[in-house]
């Protein structure tokens, strides 16, 4: 049987798509769970924080009410035809949902170890907060941005529960590398199954890889 790598380039689009939405959303939620103090921040890290324990599957159900016929997003999405079941755009979602811990607690310690007193000098010379987080904070913050990017990238390549879950095993438009994995091993292609799985360990191995070894020479040199 001929190896097909669509799945493999497009749990890699996905991974893209999701981890830079992710980044968007992650940088002002993390600064805003670092140095904020409104009541509500234990309540919204709680709920940042389950898809760590929450199994896969329970997160991917729940999603798949609410995405799908009758449910409140679909509600509001479908006059406008967007579609979230089945679709690749719905795995994007899902994906963002299911790997926000991923990105949000590594930028949350890195703004935290930034030292105080930077900050402060930067609000002293009169910079505003944007000016401080991009030139100041962001800079100071290296490792845990790149671990952030890293994590939520191999997370997302790697999912399973929520994405059969919300896009089942569409080839071409949901049919992800571990859907793939699964599909191979049920139906005893385990050649195939192999090939997936050998080029997502490569992968995610180089990646983790390059994220230690940065961190070990940036810390070096401070």
């Amino acid at each position: 049987m001929n190896y097909d790598p669509a799945p493999l380039l497009l749990s890699f689009e996905l991974a893209l798509w999701s981890t830079a939405i992710l980044l968007l959303i992650g940088v002002p939620l993390a600064w805003w769970l670092a140095f904020g103090s409104h009541r509500c921040q234990p309540i919204v890290e709680t709920l940042i924080a389950m898809p760590l324990v929450l199994p896969p599957t329970v997160l991917g159900f729940y999603l798949l009410l609410l995405f799908g016929r009758g449910g409140w997003l679909w509600s509001l999405l479908n006059p406008l035809g967007i579609q979230l079941v089945f679709t690749f755009e719905g795995l994007v979602v899902a994906s963002v949902i299911a790997s926000l811990p991923f990105m949000v607690h590594p930028l949350q310690s890195g703004f935290r170890a930034v030292p105080l007193s930077l900050v402060e000098a930067s609000y002293t010379l009169g910079k505003s907060r944007l000016t401080t987080l991009l030139r100041v904070l962001l800079p100071n913050m290296k490792p845990a941005l790149l671990a952030g990017i890293v994590l939520t990238f191999a997370h997302v390549v790697g999912e399973f529960g929520v994405v059969l879950m919300i896009g089942g095993s569409i080839p071409g438009v949901t049919r992800v590398a571990s859907i793939a994995i699964y599909d191979e091993v049920q139906g005893l292609n385990y050649s195939v199954a192999n090939s997936h799985a050998l080029i997502l360990f490569a992968v995610t191995f180089a990646v983790l890889l390059i994220v230690y070894g940065f961190s070990r020479r940036f810390f070096r040199t401070l």
